[in-house]
């Protein structure tokens, strides 16, 4: 299966950098490109886009917007949305997390990350950089104060349809580790956490893994640390 790619930035420079980069791979192609946030957000169902690489700052309707209308068009629940950002701007990679992003990646980052970045986001599974992507929530939710114990009332409520082993798991998740390192440390198989984390996400109402990490910590089932 082609995976179909959008990408949204405001220069025509890097979006036709990763143009060329992403059309020489044979197993995804670049489908449209959007100067700003509301074009992405129409293209993005226009074009029956799988992944759109997002730059979080654009004028007019910016990034974080974006993602905050394609998260909420039951249309686009297939769309993952990969935010590129410059590492100056974290907060806003956190509040993209919250908006339902699927992870982020520095436009500083390697050719292989960003390829290797899009075929995680199509398959839904993998949450990006997830050591990074938790550690930036952790630090983000503690500095604004907001990681104290049922920031978020309605998502802890949730918590309670979770299993014991449900719980277990996600706390798992929201530190950074992938199935065969869950199923490690719970001593279960890797098949039993996939379910597990499938069953968590479906009683959350959790797009991908990103979103458990950060209902996770706003529900103050997980406290953050900060180095």
């Amino acid at each position: 299966m082609t995976i179909r790619v959008l990408l949204a930035d405001d220069q025509a420079l890097l979006r036709s950098a990763f143009r060329v980069l992403v059309d020489s791979e044979p197993d995804m192609e670049v489908v449209g490109e959007a100067s700003d946030g509301a074009e992405a957000a129409r293209l993005a169902a226009e074009r029956r886009a799988d992944v759109v690489l997002m730059d979080i700052r654009m004028p007019g309707t910016d990034g974080l917007a974006a993602t905050r209308l394609i998260s909420a068009d039951p249309a686009l629940t297939h769309v993952r949305v990969v935010i590129l950002t410059t590492f100056e701007v974290d907060d806003y990679v956190v509040q993209s997390l919250r908006a339902g992003a699927s992870g982020f990646l520095g436009k500083g980052s390697e050719p292989d990350e960003l390829l290797s970045a899009i075929r995680i986001a199509a398959g839904g599974e993998a949450l990006l950089s997830p050591a990074a992507t938790k550690g930036l929530i952790a630090r983000f939710l503690a500095q604004d104060g907001t990681a104290g114990e049922d920031r978020d009332p309605a998502r802890a409520e949730r918590l309670e349809t979770l299993t014991g082993r449900e719980r277990e798991v996600l706390v798992q998740v929201a530190g950074g580790h992938s199935n065969d390192e869950i199923a490690e440390r719970l001593a279960v198989s890797p098949l039993t956490v996939k379910t597990h984390v499938n069953r968590a996400m479906a009683k959350l109402g959790a797009r991908d893994r990103a979103q458990l990490v950060v209902i996770a910590y706003e529900s103050g089932l997980v406290r953050p640390r900060v180095e």
